[in-house]
């Protein structure tokens, strides 16, 4: 609220009060406050360094966390740490910076961690923000330390640290002013490597990434189990509500926003504002994500007949969707380039459009680099990495990223579709305002792929078959 010009008696500022700041200062017992990690997190993050160090010796740099952005006035987003500093650290801390200086066996490595406002310090109980009495026992860098076998200092000794090192290279959500105080150099080839150095999972984010998909198919149970609350008037935000309430049980909470759209609203690729009614007849489209408590995220869609069976229309585009989906699988495997599944997945795409009579050219003209009319109805890609981001290594180069070769260990989605949208009238009118999307998380092993969202069926009678056997469950 705003500040008086002069004291208010009625209405007195509490840290300007001695009584007041005293008294709060005594009487308090020590809560727990060791942070809160994953099993086996802190070694993975150790080795995770030991890579950044193998891949820039002797370079230093500097990776930060950030802060959580304003939302209005003294109301502030949840915090979510970058996912470059989580890879080497696994802290949550809000502000948090990590600092690697070359040393002869690498870089010796620090953690910075703002103090937590312990009583005796006012911002204790005036902080909404980072109050230990009003977020909760805080962490400080002795608890950090102790959880992360990571050297960790206060926040306070950054700035000595940083004139140190003076032209480091710098990545993360970093604070302006922390980069031009100690000439920091914003780095793309810091950002490049993390981002090459994270497209391979080792055995713990495998698991991870196993967990995650193991709770998201367990959020798509429980939204199916509540659809005819959603089309008695809950709508597709009562399914919305039903998913994000299973991934916060299971971990941080959706991965991304999650994507609900019924009927005409399919079409959409990130219909995120999930205001729309859930009608009876019509496909929903379910594209969700558990953000494990370890920040790792499935990514995974199915499309629904609401009333648990298609029709010959709905069924007709999902057989096509299907089929390029299984065309894309065929093509993962170690040495195949990442452009492969994405060529096959086209290529049955623009046929079967034209088997429909929807393209103005033939299918050689439209898969050409100068046609690509097919995609009027699939505009966007059709597989990404996938890990820490649901859009894993998006910093990583070109040439590593779709101009390679997929390796064993790499975790990416296979996700054709057809987004026939109710207002296109290039569409035939029996196919208007539907949308198909599938989507599976796959690791890729030594000799092909495992496809981790395995459970949940891509073929239109195994969808109608595995809805039934939820509701049964339930019943």
């Amino acid at each position: 609220m705003p500040a008086p010009t002069e004291a208010d008696p009625k209405l007195p500022r509490l840290a300007e009060v001695p009584a007041f700041t005293q008294w709060m200062s005594q009487g308090w017992a020590e809560p727990e406050r060791t942070p809160a990690a994953t099993p086996d997190a802190a070694g993975a993050a150790a080795a995770h360094r030991a890579k950044l160090s193998a891949a820039l010796p002797g370079v230093a740099f500097v990776v930060a966390a950030g802060w959580a952005p304003v939302r209005s006035n003294d109301c502030f987003y949840d915090f979510r740490p970058h996912s470059d500093f989580l890879w080497l650290t696994n802290c949550h801390a809000e502000g948090a910076v990590l600092v690697g200086t070359p040393s002869s066996g690498g870089h010796d490595y620090r953690l910075f961690v703002p103090a937590p406002a312990l009583p005796g310090d006012p911002a204790f109980f005036t902080s909404a923000a980072h109050g230990e009495l009003w977020v909760g026992a805080a962490h400080g860098p002795t608890h950090w330390e102790q959880a992360l076998g990571l050297p960790t200092s206060p926040l306070g000794a950054l700035d000595e640290a940083l004139a140190r090192l003076s032209g480091a290279e710098a990545a993360g959500n970093l604070d302006s002013s922390m980069v031009s105080t100690h000439g920091l150099n914003p780095s793309a080839t810091l950002r490049r490597t993390l981002g090459e150095l994270r497209l391979l999972k080792d055995e713990w984010e495998i698991t991870e990434l196993r967990n995650s998909v193991i709770h998201t198919i367990e959020g798509f149970s429980q939204v199916i189990n509540e659809i005819p609350t959603a089309i008695a008037g809950g709508g597709e935000r009562w399914l919305q509500g039903t998913f994000d309430r299973v991934a916060r049980t299971h971990g941080h909470g959706p991965g991304y926003a999650t994507i609900i759209g019924s009927g005409h609203h399919a079409p959409t690729l990130h219909w995120v504002r999930c205001d729309g009614p859930v009608q009876e007849s019509e496909l929903l489209l379910l594209d969700m994500g558990v953000e494990e408590s370890s920040f790792y995220t499935a990514d995974v869609t199915r499309t629904f007949p609401a009333n648990g069976r298609f029709t010959t229309a709905q069924r007709e585009v999902h057989d096509l969707v299907e089929k390029a989906h299984r065309a894309g699988l065929a093509e993962l495997a170690p040495g195949k380039n990442f452009t492969a599944f994405h060529t096959s997945i086209m290529e049955v795409i623009a046929n079967g459009l034209s088997d429909w009579g929807m393209l103005p050219v033939s299918v050689d003209e439209a898969l050409s680099p100068a046609g690509q009319h097919h995609r009027r109805w699939l505009v966007c890609g059709v597989g990404h990495h996938l890990g820490l981001d649901v859009h894993d290594c998006s910093s990583a180069s070109y040439e590593e990223y779709q101009g390679a070769v997929l390796q064993e260990n790499m975790v990416l989605t296979v996700e054709p579709g057809l987004y026939f949208h109710k207002h296109d009238t290039m569409v035939p009118p029996e196919l208007r305002g539907m949308g198909v999307r599938l989507e599976d998380d796959l690791l890729i092993t030594a000799d092909g792929y495992e496809n981790l969202s395995d459970p949940l069926p891509i073929d239109a009678a195994g969808i109608e078959a595995w809805m039934a056997a939820q509701a049964g469950a339930k019943a």
